[in-house]
């Protein structure tokens, strides 16, 4: 059986005790959620080209992929103006604004645990 994201964050169809731990990691695991995370923590909404300079070398194809699922997950919000060219800003939801006191955590064990080694 393959890896099903969605099956792993519903804990109706994934009834172990650790439901919970494994749909977080599961929502914010990837190469660049984090980074797209600290790019727009500051609160200033961010155009993908913004974004994509921040993160470089990540792709096109990679930094639409990981946005999207953010918005599915309700952490970012994708504000699409009508003019031309295109314009399409990026922020955080109070959900993903609600993930600041996490990354503080895993900074500071990660700090500890690289210490300890």
């Amino acid at each position: 059986m393959s890896y099903s994201r969605r099956t792993t964050i519903n804990c109706e169809n994934n009834p172990e005790s650790d439901c919970a731990i494994e749909a977080s990691l599961s929502i914010l695991g990837g190469k660049w959620k984090l980074k797209i995370y600290k790019a727009l923590r500051s609160g200033k909404p961010l155009r993908f080209t913004e974004i994509k300079t921040l993160l470089e070398p990540i792709s096109d194809k990679s930094l639409t992929a990981q946005l999207r699922e953010m918005e599915e997950d309700n952490l970012l919000t994708r504000e699409v103006y009508p003019v031309i060219p295109p314009k399409v800003e990026y922020g955080l939801t109070t959900l993903g604004n609600s993930l600041e006191g996490i990354f503080i955590a895993l900074e500071q064990w990660g700090k500890t645990y690289i210490d300890q080694r």
